[in-house]
């Protein structure tokens, strides 16, 4: 399953459903007429990830302190942290590797 950031950001709830089905765990109608979608969206929302102590102090690798870890959560916000070097690199790695799988970078 491969899950864009884009998508998720277009349609959450849909893309949790998707999720919950991947893995063998369908939402039932109680949980979803319930609000167990919308309190999960929230649980893991980029504001409340922020919020986490272990995400606010250490390091992610010796070079990364973990402030700098979540960014914005905005689509597209990546032109603000790439060079065109960098993208073209990414792209090129990452077009090899999904190939086979039919994703659109």
């Amino acid at each position: 399953m491969f899950v864009k950031f884009e998508d998720l950001k277009d349609d959450p709830k849909g893309q949790l459903k998707k999720l919950g089905e991947f893995v063998g765990y369908p939402f039932t109608s109680e949980e979803e007429q319930g609000g167990k979608i919308d309190e999960i969206m929230k649980l893991c929302s980029i504001e409340k990830l922020k919020e986490v102590e272990a995400n606010k102090s250490g390091r992610v690798y010796s070079f990364i302190e973990n402030k700098w870890f979540f960014r914005k959560g905005e689509v597209g916000d990546w032109v603000n942290y790439l060079s065109p070097t960098m993208v073209e690199r990414f792209e090129k790695i990452m077009g090899e590797k999904f190939a086979g799988y039919g994703l659109k970078l």
